[in-house]
């Protein structure tokens, strides 16, 4: 029985872009300003987003031969080993993931911050840092939401994507026409932290886990509708991605040119902060939080879906226990993979937020290692585009030796590289001899 094939062009795009954009330009402003300054910053998305485009080109060829929910999975077993195609897969699992604990977490810190009752109830604490349990609450009942939609079925998970993506896309022009009335030019300065060259490095570090989700798009390639065109995957993707650094382009800017930035400090939240002391409005820095909200629900529903899809493509194979492969009779969902995905991401939000800081890195890498499976895939398959893929190749290799090698600044502390291990490990137990090849391929 295969999934539902319910998703339009619009649909992929919502996935893509929705994967990508969450609430990081809401809590974590002030520390991407800190890193780069204004124009640091931006430059470094920019860059980013560029380095990512022959990523992006491979992804679209790839989806468009082989449709499949497995991806990575799917890319690699047409040229590689059964035990190589696995941890193409099982690898990537985590660069979605780990997301979704993090949005379960960040909402009850949101609503705290409109709420401040929900700041009162210490539960218990990890690493110095205390669970309360009205927040705790609140993630584990969105989970909950979040995997009994998706198990009613893709067009009632592609309908929350789209409303909520072009509801925030609205919401961020707004942002940007009201900085450009009320803000000012000198409010930009200093443009950058460091030096140029320094402020852009140290955002480059951290900006390829905020665009992860452009690729998102071949996890549901199964599902879309009987007369979609191939060709549109690699439309989708692309626009995605490109709406994607343009919306983190124009929010950075909006939250430095509306108020002077260096005034502002720490401590989260810089981008209502700023709106609200520019315009002495409290309502307007509510407005933003109650879009965050809408933000993150987005954001995990689509790295949700991506992450219930990899893992159902595994059961499928026989890569991992078989259950996780089936689907639901009536609705077609992989109802075994969405409750296997939920379990996991309660287990960690239980685990309290000093454990998501590290397993957030293991998910930037993760996604750098899917990236580079698809590209090498891509290179052993066919040599027209060689020179395309071999830049992608190189672009993921970078963002893996920035993590992984010690050498370099910003790489796993000691916990991380455990964590990473300990996933490897973990697959490597759990790995079968695959039952069955691909379905869905056909030649370049």
């Amino acid at each position: 029985m295969p999934l539902a094939r319910k998703l339009r062009v619009v649909d992929y795009f919502a996935l893509g872009w929705g994967t990508m954009i969450g609430a990081g330009w809401l809590v974590l402003m002030d520390d991407w300003l800190a890193r780069g300054g204004p124009a640091g910053t931006m430059l470094g998305f920019a860059l980013c987003g560029l380095a990512l485009l022959p990523i992006a080109w491979v992804y679209g060829q790839l989806v468009a031969a082989i449709p499949d929910a497995g991806a990575e999975l799917a890319y690699a077993s047409a040229v590689m080993p059964p035990r190589a195609s696995f941890f193409a897969g099982w690898l990537m699992v985590p660069a979605y993931l780990v997301v979704c604990p993090w949005e379960a977490v960040a909402i009850g810190k949101i609503l705290a911050r409109l709420f401040p009752a929900l700041n009162r109830g210490t539960l218990y604490s990890v690493g110095g840092l205390v669970v309360e349990w009205p927040q705790l609450v609140v993630g584990l009942l969105l989970i909950a939401l979040i995997a009994l939609l998706n198990h009613r079925g893709i067009s009632v998970t592609a309908r929350l994507q789209n409303w909520s993506s072009f509801a925030i896309l609205a919401c961020g022009a707004a942002f940007v026409v009201l900085a450009a009335v009320r803000g000012s030019s000198g409010n930009l300065q200093p443009l950058f932290t460091h030096s140029p060259w320094v402020s852009i490095i140290l955002v480059l570090q951290i900006a390829p886990y905020f665009l992860i989700g452009f690729e998102a798009v071949a996890k549901c390639s199964e599902e879309s509708r009987v007369d979609f065109r191939r060709k549109n995957f690699f439309r989708a993707i692309l626009l995605a991605l490109a709406v994607g650094v343009l919306f983190y382009l124009a929010v950075i800017a909006a939250a430095s040119y509306v108020y002077p930035w260096r005034n502002l400090g720490s401590g989260g939240f810089l981008t209502a902060t700023a709106f609200e002391r520019a315009f002495g409005a409290k309502w307007l820095a509510n407005a933003i939080l109650a879009v965050a909200l809408v933000s993150l629900v987005k954001i995990f529903n689509g790295n949700f879906v991506a992450a219930t899809r990899l893992l159902f493509a595994l059961g499928r194979a026989g890569y991992v226990p078989q259950a996780l492969g089936s689907l639901h009779p009536r609705r077609q969902t992989p109802t075994a993979a969405i409750v296997c995905a939920a379990l996991m991401t309660a287990a960690a939000v239980l685990a309290g937020e000093a454990v998501l800081v590290p397993i957030t890195e293991i998910g930037s890498a993760a996604g750098a290692a899917g990236w580079l499976f698809a590209c090498v895939s891509f290179l052993l398959m066919r040599r027209k585009g060689a020179g395309i893929a071999l830049v992608g190749a190189a672009v993921a290799v970078t963002l893996l030796a920035i993590k992984l090698l010690p050498a370099i600044p910003g790489h796993f502390t000691a916990s991380e590289y455990a964590i990473a291990a300990a996933w490897c490990v973990g697959g490597a137990l759990l790995y079968r001899n695959p039952a069955i090849a691909s379905a869905h391929a056909r030649p370049f």
